[in-house]
C-alpha cells in the first residue's frame, strides 16, 4: 500500500501570543513543523505539507535548509478546507495520514499503529483514553455525566484510504457540514472509524505552557557528576610561567613535557574523573613528541572534546592556585576569562583562587607550585551503571 501524509501548519497560533505561526517556533532547537515532517518521512512516500500563504516562503526555507523532501501547498481558511488543500496532491490509489504540525512529539509507535490499523479496518484514527470525568453542562448546570469508559480523546495522525477520505470531504461539501476533525467527516457519511492507540506524549502545542512540556519531554535526563584534580611542577629557570593560559612575569618557571601549565592540569583531571576518563597523563603521555611544549590550553579545547563525545559538558569549576611567589591577584581576571572560553561559561561559573603556604612546603620554599580543581559536569544518563 501507498502511503502518504498531509501535515497541517496552517493556523495562525494566536493562543501561543507569538506573533507568528507556532508551527514555525523553534522548539529545543529545531522548528515545530520540521520535527512533525520528520517524524514521518521513515513511514510515508511522500509528504505533503500545508501552509498559509503568508507563510509559504519561510516554510519553504526551513524544508530546504533542513533537507526534508516535501511538497508545500496553501491551506484555506479553515482546518478542513486545508486538509482538502492538501488531499488534492496525493494518489488516488493511496492511503493518507492527516497531521496536525502541532503535534510534533508524535512518536513511532503510534504512526505504525494507524498505518496497522488502515491496512487492516480501512481506517485508524489515534487516541487516548479519557481519564478525567467529563460533565455536559447548560449554562452553569451539569446536565449529565457521561460515562468516562466510552470517551477517547482524538490525537493525529488520522489514517483513511485517501479515496474514502476524498468522498467524506465532498460529502460534508455538499451537505453543509463542518467537522472538527476528518474522523468527524467519516461519521458524517454513515462510515465506520475505528480508533488506534496513541499517546500521552503527542501533546498538541498551542499555548506556551504546552512548549515548556514539550521542551521538557524531548530533554535527555541528566546526572551531575563532580570531579577533582591535582598537580604539581617544579620551578626551575629558563622556563616560562604559564599559569590558566597566562603568561606570568617571573624569575622561574614551571617544569614539563607541555608548557607545564600546573592549573590546568589539575582542571583537566578534574573533568576527566568527573566521567571516570583517566587523566592527562594517560590522554597526553610524555613520551608523545607532538605534545612537548605545546599549549595547555590547546589541551584543555582536547579534553572539552572527550567530554562532549560523552554527552558531557561542565558547568561550574573551583580551582586553586598554591604558590609563594609570585603574587598572582593581578592575573585572576585573565585567567578566568581565559577558561571561560575555552569552556564556553560565564565568567561567574569559573573561580580562580590564589594562595600561598606561609613559606612552609615546597610551595613555601618556591620549589614548586600546585594547584587543585574541583568541577561540576552535567551529562546525559545512558542507562549504563556506573
Amino acid at each position: 500500500m501507498r502511503w502518504s501524509a498531509v501535515i497541517l501548519g496552517g493556523g495562525s497560533g494566536t493562543r501561543m501570543g507569538q506573533g507568528r505561526n507556532k508551527v514555525l517556533l523553534p522548539l529545543c532547537g529545531m522548528p515545530i513543523l520540521i520535527r512533525s515532517v520528520k517524524a514521518f518521512v521513515p513511514h510515508v512516500s511522500q509528504i505533503v505539507v500545508v501552509i498559509r500563504r503568508e507563510d509559504y516562503d519561510e516554510a519553504a526555507a526551513l524544508l530546504k535548509t533542513y533537507g526534508c523532501d516535501a511538497e508545500l501547498v496553501c491551506g484555506g481558511d479553515t482546518r478542513q478546507a486545508s486538509v482538502a488543500a492538501g488531499l488534492n496532491l496525493v494518489p488516488d490509489d493511496a492511503a493518507v495520514l492527516v497531521h496536525d504540525g502541532a503535534r510534533c512529539l508524535v512518536d513511532e509507535g503510534t504512526i505504525l499503529r494507524c498505518k496497522e490499523s488502515v491496512e487492516r479496518l480501512g481506517s485508524g484514527v489515534a487516541a487516548i483514553p479519557v481519564t478525567d470525568t467529563i460533565k455536559q453542562v447548560s449554562g452553569s448546570v451539569i446536565v449529565s455525566t457521561p460515562d468516562r469508559s466510552t470517551l477517547y480523546a482524538m490525537q493525529t495522525p488520522q489514517g483513511f484510504l485517501k479515496a474514502d477520505l476524498a468522498r467524506a470531504h465532498a460529502h460534508a461539501s455538499l451537505t453543509g457540514f463542518t467537522g472538527t476533525d476528518d474522523a468527524s467527516l467519516l461519521e458524517h457519511m454513515g462510515l465506520s472509524v475505528h480508533i488506534s492507540q496513541g499517546s500521552p506524549k503527542n501533546i498538541k502545542i498551542t499555548r506556551p505552557e504546552d512548549m515548556i512540556m514539550a521542551e521538557s519531554m524531548l530533554k535527555k535526563p541528566v546526572s551531575l557528576r563532580i570531579g577533582y584534580g591535582y598537580d604539581v611542577h617544579q620551578l626551575v629557570k629558563d622556563r616560562k610561567l604559564i599559569l590558566c593560559g597566562v603568561d606570568v612575569p617571573h624569575e622561574t618557571g614551571l617544569l614539563g613535557h607541555s608548557d607545564a601549565d600546573v592549573a590546568l592540569h589539575a582542571l583537566m583531571d578534574a573533568m576527566l574523573g568527573s566521567m571516570a576518563l583517566g587523566d592527562i597523563g594517560h590522554l597526553f603521555p610524555d613520551s608523545d613528541q607532538k605534545y612537548r611544549g605545546i599549549s595547555s590550553m590547546l589541551l584543555l579545547q582536547e579534553v572539552c572534546d572527550v567530554l562532549k563525545s560523552h554527552g558531557a559538558h561542565v558547568v561550574n569549576c573551583d580551582l586553586t592556585i598554591c604558590a609563594q611567589k609570585p603574587k598572582l591577584a593581578p592575573f585572576v581576571p585573565q585567567m578566568r576569562q581565559n577558561i571561560a572560553s575555552a569552556l564556553s561559561l560565564p565568567v561567574s561559573c569559573v573561580s580562580v583562587k590564589a594562595t600561598t603556604t606561609e613559606h612552609l612546603g615546597f610551595e613555601g620554599r618556591m620549589e614548586g607550585i600546585s594547584a587543585s580543581a574541583v568541577v561540576m559536569t552535567e551529562a546525559e544518563q545512558t542507562g549504563e551503571s556506573v
